[in-house]
C-alpha cells in the first residue's frame, strides 16, 4: 500500500495551519497555542533525527497530564517513530521490563517530583534491570534551560536547541504502528497493542463527531474539553487529545484528578466536556454535598460528561446528572479498540446501564465458547471488527492469532445486546479486575508475591470497594515454618508493583481452592 499523510500528527499539523493563534494547550500558568505546539513538537522530531532516530523506531514516553507530553508525543509520531507510553507509577523493574520488550531506542521521561521521581526512577531501570536497545534518556525538566536531574541523559530543551520549528509529518502509511499501548490477559503477560495510524486517526476523528452536537461549531475556538485520565492510557489520548486536536479545541490538562482542582477548572476554563470514570463522579459529588456546593452554578459552560473504564452506578448517574445539570454518556472500548468501540449517543435516547451502540464503522456481536453467534438478549462474549481494531500484539503471533480469530477481537468480556443493538457489559471472562477504573491483572501479582522467601502460593481477587468499585486483595499460602505478618508483606509488594496494583489487603490461609487442572479457584476465594 503506498504511503499517504494519515499520520497522527498531521491532525496538529492541520489546525496549526488553520487556526495557529488559538489555544490548544493549558496547564496554568502555562498555555500553548496551536502553532507553538506544532513548532515545539516539529523540534522534537528534528533533535530525535539528529541523535541518529528515524520513521519506524519505538520511543518509550513517561508523563503524566502536562504539555511536555503532547510536545514529545507529536514530535515522536512527525519524525514516523511509534510512541510507547508508559504508565507513570511504574517501578524500576516494570519499565525495564517495557523497554526491552517493545526494544524502545529511546525514552522521555518526565522529571518527576519527590513524589513521583520519574526521571530517577528511569535511570534506575536502566541502569539496575537493563534495556539495552534503549540508547537515549530525554529528560522533560519543568524549565526547559535546567541542567539534567540525572546522569547520562539529555534534556528536552538540549534536544530541542537549535532545532527548526517546522519539520513534516512522515508520509505514514495507514497500517503502520503510531502507538504501542502495553495491557495484559489471563496469564498476566504484558502485551504491546500495536495501533496504526489509521485505527488512532480514525478513532479520535469517530470521537470527535460524536461530542460534537454538544459543542458549538461555529465557534470551535470556545469548546473546551478538560482532561483528568492519565494521557499514557487510550481513552484520554485518543479520544480526548487527539480528538481534541482533531476539532481545533482547547486542552485543559490536570496532572492528576483532585476534586477542588477539577471544579476550579471548570468555573475557571469554562470546561464544555470532561471524561472521567465512575469513582471520579463519586467523588465529585461526595465533595459538592460535604461542602455544599451549587454545582450548577461552578459547571454551568459543561455540555457534555463521559464515563467509561467501569460500570456506572445508575443511583450515581442519576445523581451527577441532577446535581451538575449535564448529561453523562457511557461509552466502552479497549486498548486493543483504540480505545471506543460503542458509545450512547447525543442525539440518541440514553440507556442507562447500557455503554451504548458501536460507534460509525465499527460491528460489535456476542457469541458462545465456541464463537457461535448468540441470540439477542442472552450472555456471552463480546467480540469486535473494524476500524478500530489493533494489527495485533507486538511480537505475539499466536496470541494475536487468538485475539483476532475468525477476523474479530475477542474482548474477554462478557455482555448482552438488546433489540435495539445496545450492548450492556455484564460480567468479565478474565480474570482482570477495575481500581478505581485502571485495569489490574492478578497474575502478575501472584507471580510477584511468589517471589517472596517466605510465600509459596497466591491468589489475588477484586473485592467490592465504595469508592474504587474493587480493591486488590491477595490470599496468600505460606512456605513450612515461614513467618511474615500482612502488613510486611503489603509493605514489600508496595515495594515491587505499581501503587494501583499492590494489595490492600492479605489473608493467610492453609490452602487455597484448587480445581481439577491445578488452577486456584478465584470464584471459591469470593464466596
Amino acid at each position: 500500500m503506498p504511503a499517504t499523510c494519515l499520520n497522527i500528527a498531521s491532525l496538529l499539523e492541520h489546525q496549526a495551519r488553520l487556526t495557529p493563534d488559538r489555544l490548544a494547550v493549558v496547564l496554568r500558568p502555562y498555555t500553548f497555542s496551536y502553532a507553538q505546539l506544532d513548532a515545539m513538537a516539529s523540534r522534537v522530531a528534528a533533535g530525535l533525527r539528529a541523535l541518529g532516530h528515524g520513521p519506524g523506531d519505538h520511543i518509550a514516553l513517561a508523563c503524566p497530564n502536562t504539555p511536555h507530553f503532547p510536545i514529545a508525543y507529536y514530535g515522536i509520531l512527525k519524525l514516523g517513530g511509534v510512541v510507547v507510553p508508559l504508565n507513570v507509577l511504574l517501578k524500576p523493574r516494570e519499565i525495564a521490563f517495557h523497554l526491552r520488550d517493545s526494544d524502545a531506542r529511546a525514552l522521555f521521561v518526565f522529571e518527576g517530583t519527590a513524589e513521583l521521581p520519574l526521571a530517577k526512577t528511569a535511570l534506575a531501570a536502566l541502569t539496575e534491570h537493563g534495556a539495552p536497545e534503549c540508547r537515549h534518556l530525554i529528560v522533560m525538566t519543568i524549565e526547559r534551560e535546567a541542567p539534567s536531574p540525572v546522569e547520562r541523559a539529555l534534556t528536552l530543551g538540549q534536544l530541542m536547541h537549535g532545532q527548526p520549528p517546522t519539520f513534516p509529518a512522515h508520509p505514514a502509511a495507514p497500517d503502520d504502528t503510531a502507538v504501542m499501548l502495553y495491557t495484559s490477559g489471563t496469564t498476566g503477560q504484558s502485551k504491546g497493542a500495536e495501533l496504526t495510524h489509521f485505527n488512532m486517526t480514525m478513532n479520535a476523528m469517530a470521537s470527535r463527531d460524536m461530542l460534537m452536537p454538544t459543542l458549538d461549531a461555529s465557534t470551535a475556538a470556545h469548546n473546551v474539553t478538560l482532561i483528568t485520565l492519565p494521557l499514557f492510557h487510550s481513552t484520554a489520548q485518543s479520544a480526548q487529545m487527539n480528538a481534541g486536536i482533531a476539532g481545533g479545541w482547547t486542552i485543559v490538562l490536570l496532572p492528576r484528578f483532585e476534586v477542588g482542582a477539577v471544579l476550579r477548572a471548570f468555573e475557571g476554563e469554562r470546561v464544555n466536556c470532561w471524561v472521567g470514570v465512575p469513582t471520579m463522579y463519586w467523588a465529585l459529588l461526595q465533595h459538592a454535598r460535604k461542602e455544599g456546593l451549587d454545582v450548577s452554578t461552578v459547571a454551568a459552560s459543561l455540555r457534555c460528561c463521559v464515563s467509561g473504564g467501569a460500570p456506572m452506578p445508575l443511583a450515581v448517574l442519576e445523581d451527577f446528572e441532577k446535581s451538575f445539570n449535564v448529561r453523562v454518556l457511557e461509552g466502552y472500548g479497549l486498548s486493543e479498540t483504540s480505545p471506543v468501540a460503542c458509545f450512547n449517543q447525543v442525539f440518541k435516547p440514553s440507556k442507562p446501564g447500557t455503554v451504548g451502540l458501536p460507534i460509525s464503522g465499527c460491528e460489535v456481536a456476542i457469541v458462545d465458547d465456541q464463537d457461535h453467534p448468540i441470540a439477542t438478549g442472552e450472555r456471552g462474549e463480546v467480540v469486535i471488527r473494524g476500524h478500530n481494531v489493533m494489527k495485533g500484539y507486538y511480537k505475539q503471533p499466536e496470541a494475536t492469532a487468538d485475539a483476532l480469530r475468525g477476523g474479530w477481537f475477542h474482548t474477554g468480556d462478557i455482555g448482552v445486546l438488546d433489540a435495539d443493538g445496545y450492548l450492556t457489559i455484564v460480567d468479565r471472562k478474565k480474570d482482570m479486575l477495575i481500581r478505581g477504573g485502571t485495569n489490574v491483572y492478578p497474575r502478575e501479582i501472584e507471580e510477584v508475591l511468589m517471589t517472596h522467601p517466605a510465600v509459596s502460593l497466591a491468589g489475588v481477587i477484586g473485592v467490592p470497594d465504595e469508592r474504587l468499585g474493587e480493591e486488590v486483595k491477595a490470599f496468600v499460602v505460606l512456605k513450612p515454618g515461614a513467618s511474615i505478618s500482612a502488613d510486611a508483606l503489603i509493605a514489600w509488594s508496595k515495594e515491587q508493583l505499581a501503587a494501583y496494583k499492590y494489595p490492600r489487603t492479605i489473608e493467610f490461609r492453609e490452602s487455597l481452592p484448587m480445581g481439577a487442572t491445578g488452577k486456584v479457584l478465584k470464584r471459591a476465594l469470593k464466596m
